[in-house]
C-alpha cells in the first residue's frame, strides 16, 4: 500500500525531471548556420545572452521577440539613443530595464574591452555586414573567436533590398523565432511584390529622375547614394536615382552646381532628429517624435538654401523628407511604397502607405505608431 502511494510520485517527478532535462538540452542545440558574410558559424540556438553592435539592430529584434525585445540583450551600441531618441524614448517606456542594457561604445575601437564582453556572458556577438572587414582588420573577430563567442553578420544598411529578408530568417533561426521570422518574410513579400507588379513594365525613359540628399541638414550639401541604401529604394519604386549615374560606392559627395545643373524631376532628403547628438543639426526631425508643423518647417528651411529655388522639383513642390532610420531597418519597403506613391499616383491610388506602416506595428512591434516619417513639402 506504500508503494502503490509513493510510487506515482516518484514516476512523476522522473517525468518532470526528465522533462526540464530535455528543455535544457533544447536551449543548449548547437545548431550550424551560413551568415551574410557567408561564414559558416556554429552558435547556440534560442541563446539568452547576445550584445548588438548597433542599437539600431534592435528595430529586428523587436519583431522577433516582440514580448521583450530586451530580454536577451546583455550589451549594444548606443546608435539608437544617439540617432533615434523618438524610438529610444517609446521602448524605454515600454521596457523601462532597457536602461540597463551594458553600454559597449564602438566594437571596433582598438580598446574594446574583451574582458566586459565576456564577463556579460555573451554567447552571440551580432555585427553589421558593413563592417565585416573592419572586423577583420581591427582583430574584433579573432578575439571573439578565442573568447568562444559566436559571431554572425547580418545586413540591413549596404545591400537591404536583397539582404533584409535573409538576415531576419537567420536570426529567426538563431534566436529560435522562426515563426516570428516567417511571418514577417510573407508580409515582406506581400508588400514588395506589389510595388514590381505595377511598375515592373514601365520603360527607364518615362521614370522619374530623383536626386536624394543623404541626411541634408546635418552633413554638407550633396551626400547622396549610389545604387545602394535610398539609391536602390528609388529603383525598386520606379524611379531613376540620380547618383546611381556618377557613382558606383554606396554613398558620395556630389557638387551642388551638378545637382542644381541635372534639374532633377523630384528631389527627396532624409532627416531624422539628431539634435541630441548634433546641437547644429538643422535636418528634417523626422520619427515617432515628430510632428507635421516642424517638419514642414525645417523641410521648408532647407529648400531655402541658395540655388535650390530654381529647381523645378521645388517650383513644382515634388519634394519630400523621409526618415533617415529606414536605411537601416526591416521596413525600409514603407518608403519604397510612399516613394511608388509620389512616382506613379494613379497606379497607386489604392494604397496608403501610412495604414501599412501602422498595420506593420499592430502585426509585429511592440510599440505604437506615432510621429512622422515622411512629408511633402507643402
Amino acid at each position: 500500500m506504500a508503494a502503490s502511494r509513493w510510487l506515482p510520485r516518484l514516476i512523476s517527478a522522473l517525468a518532470l525531471g526528465m522533462a526540464v532535462l530535455g528543455a535544457s538540452t533544447a536551449s543548449a542545440e548547437t545548431i550550424e548556420v551560413t551568415d551574410l558574410a557567408g561564414r559558416v558559424v556554429k552558435v547556440t540556438r534560442d541563446p539568452q545572452k547576445i550584445v548588438l553592435s548597433e542599437g539600431r539592430q534592435l528595430y529586428t529584434l523587436a519583431m522577433l521577440d516582440r514580448d521583450d525585445p530586451f530580454r536577451r540583450v546583455v550589451g549594444w551600441g548606443n546608435d539608437l539613443i544617439a540617432n533615434d531618441p523618438g524610438a529610444w524614448q517609446k521602448y524605454l517606456a515600454k521596457f523601462p530595464k532597457a536602461k540597463d542594457v551594458a553600454d559597449m561604445g564602438n566594437p571596433y575601437a582598438a580598446d574594446v574591452s574583451m574582458e566586459k564582453i565576456a564577463a556579460l556572458g555573451t554567447e552571440v556577438y551580432i555585427l553589421d555586414l558593413s563592417n565585416y572587414f573592419k572586423a577583420q582588420e581591427t582583430g574584433l573577430l579573432g578575439k571573439l573567436e578565442k573568447a568562444g563567442i559566436a559571431t554572425i553578420f547580418v545586413d540591413f544598411r549596404q545591400d537591404p533590398t536583397q539582404n533584409v529578408l535573409p538576415s531576419v530568417q537567420l536570426l529567426g533561426r538563431v534566436l529560435g523565432r522562426e515563426k516570428e521570422a516567417n511571418a514577417f518574410a510573407d508580409y515582406y513579400l506581400q508588400q514588395t511584390r506589389r510595388i514590381y507588379a505595377r511598375i515592373g513594365a514601365i520603360p527607364d525613359k518615362k521614370k522619374p529622375l530623383v536626386f536624394v540628399e543623404r541626411a541634408a541638414g546635418l552633413l554638407p550639401c550633396c551626400a547622396t547614394f549610389g545604387p545602394f541604401n535610398f539609391g536602390r529604394f528609388i529603383e525598386e519604386a520606379g524611379g531613376r536615382n540620380w547618383g546611381s549615374q556618377y557613382f558606383s560606392a554606396f554613398q558620395a559627395q556630389a557638387a551642388q552646381e551638378k545637382v542644381l545643373s541635372d534639374n532633377p524631376d523630384i528631389y527627396f532628403l532624409t532627416g531624422a532628429n539628431w539634435y541630441g547628438s548634433n546641437p547644429g543639426s538643422t535636418a528634417v526631425s523626422l520619427g515617432y517624435d515628430a510632428t507635421p508643423e516642424k517638419v514642414q518647417k525645417e523641410l521648408s528651411a532647407l529648400m531655402d538654401r541658395p540655388g535650390f529655388q530654381q529647381l523645378k522639383a521645388v517650383q513644382g513642390k515634388k519634394v519630400m523628407a523621409f526618415y533617415h532610420q529606414f536605411y537601416d531597418a526591416p521596413y525600409y519597403f514603407v518608403a519604397e511604397l510612399a516613394m511608388a506613391k509620389e512616382f506613379y499616383p494613379d497606379l497607386f491610388r489604392d494604397i496608403d502607405p501610412e495604414t501599412v506602416f501602422k498595420e506593420f506595428h499592430e502585426k509585429f512591434l511592440p510599440i505604437s505608431y506615432s510621429g512622422v516619417f515622411w512629408a511633402k513639402l507643402q
